[in-house]
């Protein structure tokens, strides 16, 4: 494998070193392996040198089943295939691909995969099978293991089998006769203890994900079905799932939901079977430390922070093909409500944007209730099931065990429709009692939901490290002896993800406990639940928001004990952590608890920077009018050079000059001369026009805002587009200059931030006739620096700023120019890329009805996102927008369209060196359609 793909760097180690759990270990190694060949020749090695092997995906899982220390193999990279078949009946997928974006390929044939994990956003289709995930909605029905219709698998020796593929049934027997005949004396032991099998029948009526899921062996009778169907719920100790074709499941169109408030946890729990009678498809549970830990979440109904202490909701949604039938159901429940406690009358929604918004809320639970964990504790999420007609006398006893262990801030929520529920402990596991109290407090548990309640100690998370040992406690001693088995005859040699499901260690629940020392405040709530590593534009270049965070913890510990890796690590985060971060944000649109990574970066590259180097950037910020002007200068000296040399040479020269030179922009051949200002200082007000607007052009637009083959500059097609639609520019006096400050923002130059957002208030403050008019920008991110700038405006400015509207060119569109709708000439096909600023601003929705206004068809790639470009970062290192575009390139590159739009100009040159297709703004759309 080439070096690139196998990552063994101190930061690369330590940052893999973590999953969403609460257990550690560092891996020797992690491999990104591309195909099935190089899987197979990891195998060969780990056979070769006793090393194990441990598959990751989406590293979500939250038992420790996904780290190693041995070799760590990433999937998340390379192995994201996705085939719809048969009129989208059944889909094909690899495990690196998340659950959330199968489920948007499957959008438009109103269907999705049956398990729905909270998760699902970052979960990725290797764990989702593996862990034999299940969720809010799908019960067992629609697990994973009653969703896989065929597995593709490679065993630990290298052979491929497809339960797809008839031969491979024969195949399989002919070379592998001892795994084959193991598997046929196990299912015949099972199918002759009559008590035995009809255990395993009645622990699989309900969710269990405590050891292999030994329904196989009753379900199926060829070993080939049998070993394939064990694979779901091992947790990669078996072999390699390579690919699985799910059988999807009808995504119904008409839902109705409620957030429902009862007067304590046992009335909420009285309520759950009279819901499912009514034909309820989700019920959630929250009791009251749940709501409190997301009450200030934006957007909330602030009745939650007037709630008394024993009240508990249960979010409940009913769904039908059908709207009378759907009005039937909810009709149903309200017909029987007067007789349970609740404490409101129940208001039920079919706006999905509220629907979408209570599932946000109750999805990002976890990483919420782990938020308010005090700083450096460590955050255990414990997942069990109950008989459902016993569930509120359980929850009441688990309270007493609370109490009676000192674990005074536990959270209770969970899928009640199935007997489900998550708690959540903190502690710190610094002291030797602390992990006694962990470990006295584990087995009160088992005893609890085992031998008084016979229930499961684990229903969807996975046995892992954390419920090994107490598998045959659960199972008892012959269905553990044939798990063991399976396991041995396997993977003889243990060498498969090694010390999970199947464990001798009876402490192993309380080893490799995972530390969260606390670290700066922007990051210290991360759980590192790994919700945002989707959206980060730097992830397959070098790091995530999560690997950021995890890395600024080990920093943080190898500091406190004086270790000398501790340089190795500042010195490998400098490019990895700072300089590849795109400062976007988009991590926190993601984040359950708006954790903005960005942030912390640019904290880390203010203190960085040096007196001088603060110093020249406030020389920069007072002069930037004089900076401006040298930067068109020496863009036209470029245009001027490729003129004469050929279109290629600035490329060429910047391109060598940065090995010496790194901080040089390299030249993109997207760039264009400077646009002419002219237009801006003849522009005219019209007589009798209705509408007046301020307009202030970026400074972007100003010097990059050219038209491509001899169109119209950006500034004269928004002035275009406003004449059109009849409403009165005031363009900013003294534009040129004028800045919002994004650029001394995202590099952590305070100073200059500070002394820049000012002028500019001031500037518009005059020029609005004190917010008398609005403001529009026309570069989305400029717009969206502008809303947030507040914080470092001195007193009297905040009095200004406030009575100041300011709003993006999208707004303007959708707002003022789109009412008073003209004659629409529209294009045929046209591709949109939504910048990071519209979806953090909340207005990504206007951009796509702009497009829909004036194109016949409309796309939006599904791999839409940040394009990493940041302003100049993407310049500065052209590699991480290569990185960030690829995906939504591929996709785009599929079909041709006859525009491509965004609305941030150095996102169209990123987007436009991508495709190889000229992006530019949206307003150019509209100018040529009305």
């Amino acid at each position: 494998m080439p070096a690139e793909r196998i990552k063994s760097r101190l930061i690369d180690v330590i940052t893999y070193a973590s999953d969403a759990g609460f257990y550690q270990l560092i891996p020797k190694a992690v491999v990104q392996p591309v195909n099935e060949d190089e899987v197979k020749q990891l195998f060969a090695l780990s056979h070769q040198q006793n090393i194990p092997l441990v598959f990751r995906a989406g590293g979500t899982s939250l038992s420790g089943q996904c780290i190693t220390d041995g070799i760590l193999i990433d999937l998340s990279k390379f192995w994201n295939k996705i085939s719809i078949e048969n009129n989208a009946a059944f889909v094909r997928v690899q495990p690196g691909i998340t659950g959330a974006m199968v489920n948007t390929y499957l959008k438009k044939y109103a269907c999705k995969i049956g398990p729905d994990p909270s998760s699902i956003s970052a979960a990725m289709m290797g764990g989702i099978l593996s862990n034999n995930a299940s969720g809010m909605c799908c019960g067992v029905k629609y697990n994973s293991y009653h969703t896989a219709k065929y597995i593709r698998f490679m065993l630990p020796t290298g052979e491929m089998y497809s339960t797809e593929v008839k031969t491979d049934y024969e195949r399989f027997v002919a070379n592998n006769r001892m795994l084959a005949e193991e598997l046929v004396n196990l299912r015949n032991i099972v199918l002759n203890n009559s008590a035995l099998s009809d255990k395993i029948r009645f622990k699989y009526q309900t969710k269990n994900t405590v050891g292999y899921s030994l329904n196989a062996l009753v379900d199926y009778e060829h070993p080939l079905d049998i070993f394939a169907h064990l694979l779901i719920g091992a947790e990669g100790t078996l072999a390699f799932i390579a690919e699985a074709v799910m059988q999807t499941i009808p995504d119904l169109p008409y839902k109705s939901t409620a957030l429902l408030y009862f007067t304590d946890i046992y009335a909420a729990c009285k309520a759950i079977e009279p819901l499912i009678a009514s034909g309820a498809e989700m019920v959630e549970l929250m009791d009251r430390a749940s709501l409190r830990s997301v009450e200030n979440i934006k957007g909330i109904d602030t009745v939650i922070k007037t709630l008394p202490e024993p009240v508990a909701a249960l979010l409940v949604e009913f769904q039908d093909s059908n709207e009378t039938l759907l009005n039937a159901k909810v009709d149903a429940f309200l017909n029987t409500a007067e007789e349970l406690s609740l404490l409101n009358k129940p208001v039920f929604t079919k706006d999905s944007t509220q629907r979408e918004f209570y599932w946000k809320i109750r999805k990002g639970l976890f990483p919420a209730v782990g938020a308010v964990r005090a700083s450096g504790t460590t955050v255990i999420l414990e997942d069990v099931a109950f008989p459902l007609h016993l569930l509120g006398d359980a929850i009441l006893d688990l309270q007493v065990l609370f109490k009676q262990h000192h674990y005074d801030n536990a959270i209770i929520f969970g899928h009640a429709k199935d007997g489900n529920i998550h708690f959540v402990v903190t502690q710190a596991f610094n002291a030797k009692d602390e992990v006694e109290r962990y470990h006295r407090f584990i087995h009160d548990v088992v005893e609890l939901v085992v031998k008084k309640y016979n229930g499961a100690l684990k229903a969807e998370h996975g046995t892992g490290r954390n419920m090994a040992p107490f598998v045959e406690t659960e199972w008892g001693s012959e269905a553990y002896a044939i798990m063991k088995r399976i396991k041995a005859i396997a993977d003889p040699k243990n060498l498969l993800n090694p010390g999970v499901i199947i464990n001798a260690d009876k402490d192993a629940h309380i080893k490799n406990l995972k530390p969260l020392p606390s670290v700066e405040e922007e990051v210290d709530k991360c759980i590192e639940c790994g919700y945002c590593e989707h959206k980060c534009p730097s992830r397959n270049l070098t790091m995530t928001p999560r690997r950021r965070i995890v890395a600024r913890r080990a920093l943080q510990q190898l500091k406190a004990q004086d270790q000398p890796a501790y340089k190795q690590l500042i010195k490998e985060y400098a490019y990895d952590g700072l300089e590849t971060c795109a400062v976007d944000g988009l991590c926190a649109t993601a984040c359950p608890v708006d954790i903005n990574t960005g942030d912390l970066v640019k904290r880390l590259r203010r203190e960085n920077h040096s007196a001088a180097e603060n110093k020249a950037a406030l020389w920069v910020a007072k002069h930037f009018g004089f900076v401006e002007k040298s930067v068109r200068l020496a863009l036209q000296t470029g245009k001027g050079i490729n003129g004469i040399s050929g279109k290629y040479s600035m490329y060429r020269i910047t391109k060598m000059l940065r090995k010496f030179m790194p901080a040089l922009p390299l030249w993109s051949n997207h760039l264009k001369k400077p646009p002419s200002l002219k237009p801006l200082f003849e522009n005219t007000l019209q007589n009798g026009a209705g509408k007046t607007i301020v307009y202030f052009p970026a400074c972007i637009s100003r010097v990059l805002g050219n038209g491509e083959d001899g169109k119209k500059s950006l500034m004269e097609t928004f002035l275009s587009v406003s004449a059109k639609a009849g409403i009165n520019v005031i363009v900013l006096n003294n534009v040129t200059g004028s800045c919002c400050g994004q650029i001394f923002s995202s590099k952590g130059f305070h100073t200059a931030y500070q002394y820049t957002a000012n002028k500019i208030v001031e500037h518009l403050w005059s020029d609005s006739e004190k917010g008398k008019h609005p403001v529009v920008m026309d570069v989305s991110s400029c717009t969206y620096t502008l809303h947030h700038i507040r914080g470092v405006l001195t007193k009297e400015n905040q009095q200004r700023y406030d009575k100041l509207t300011i709003i993006d060119s999208v707004d303007y569109l959708h707002d003022y120019v789109m009412p008073v709708q003209l004659s629409v000439n529209k294009k045929n096909k046209v591709v949109l890329h939504p910048v990071c600023a519209l979806e953090k601003l909340g207005i990504e929705y206007k951009f796509v009805n702009i497009a829909k206004a004036y194109a016949n068809e409309v796309s939006v790639p599904v791999h839409a996102g940040c394009c990493g470009m940041a302003g100049d970062r993407g310049f500065l290192f052209p590699e991480l927008t290569a990185a960030a575009t690829a995906h939504e390139a591929k996709e785009v590159g599929n079909q041709e369209y006859d525009g491509y739009y965004s609305s941030t100009k150095t996102c169209e040159i990123a987007m436009s060196e991508a495709v190889k297709r000229n992006y530019e703004s949206v307003l150019y759309l509209v100018d040529e359609c009305i």
